[in-house]
């Protein structure tokens, strides 16, 4: 099993299936648009610049399990994201990231990454590897701007 053989939703409500990206080096972060960490969207969006034409797709899977701060409808969350931090990386539409209801691909990172993995809070990252492999996961306090991220990508990209 691998990371491309889960599908999402897109914001859209169109199927997002993580193996149109099969390849690709992934950047997976369940975000919430009213947390202390939702600036990160600025950090993932030039971590998307910056690293897409070397293999990067980051996916935003926003989600309402912490706090419920993520209340927005799906079409509220896109305009946010594109209005305030001009985000053009996918996101899925909201999903449960955490718990026995958890999406599929959430359950299988627990399971590949271990139970530290969480995600315990918004903003966690997950790290897919070309092949679809789960390699590495950072917490929020992990900004996408933080050199251990960068060179995490840089390693798994080269």
């Amino acid at each position: 099993m691998s990371a491309y053989d889960f599908t999402l939703t897109a914001l859209s409500g169109q199927p997002l299936p993580l193996s149109a990206y099969r390849g690709r080096t992934l950047l997976i972060a369940n975000t919430a648009s009213r947390c202390g960490f939702t600036a990160q969207y600025q950090g993932l969006q030039r971590l998307a610049e910056r690293y897409t034409p070397q293999g990067l797709t980051v996916i935003g899977v926003p989600s309402n399990d912490f706090a419920g701060q993520e209340p927005k409808t799906n079409s509220a969350i896109a305009s946010f994201c594109e209005r305030n931090y001009g985000v053009s990386f996918p996101l899925a539409a909201k999903t449960v990231v955490r718990g026995r209801a958890a999406h599929p691909l959430f359950q299988w990172l627990r399971h590949e990454l271990g139970p530290a993995a969480g995600p315990w809070w918004n903003f966690y990252k997950f790290l897919i590897a070309p092949d679809g492999r789960a390699v590495d996961w950072f917490s929020p306090l992990t900004t996408p701007d933080s050199p251990r991220l960068h060179t995490a990508l840089e390693r798994i990209m080269s």
